[in-house]
């Protein structure tokens, strides 16, 4: 059986009926799309989408500092640039 990731789930047909009572009723929790009792899609709010991007941003950046710790910095003048 497949795991089910959110408190709301509902099958295509439910959703094309009323889109905005499905919503409504996760209350802005995250919601899954069933197609024949299978997870085919998962709906989250657009403040949770931003924040889930934003977080993969910073973890990139943190990757990228990481990498970069170990390397000795180049002195450089104000005039030089």
């Amino acid at each position: 059986m497949q795991r089910v990731e959110a408190d709301v789930a509902v099958s295509v047909s439910d959703l094309k009926k009323n889109p905005t009572a499905i919503v409504d009723r996760a209350g802005g929790g995250t919601v899954a799309v069933l197609n024949h009792n299978r997870v085919m899609a998962y709906m989250v709010p657009a403040a949770t989408y931003e924040a889930l991007i934003d977080a993969l941003d910073d973890q990139a950046l943190v990757e990228v500092a990481k990498a970069r710790a170990e390397e000795k910095g180049v002195p450089v003048s104000l005039d030089d640039l």
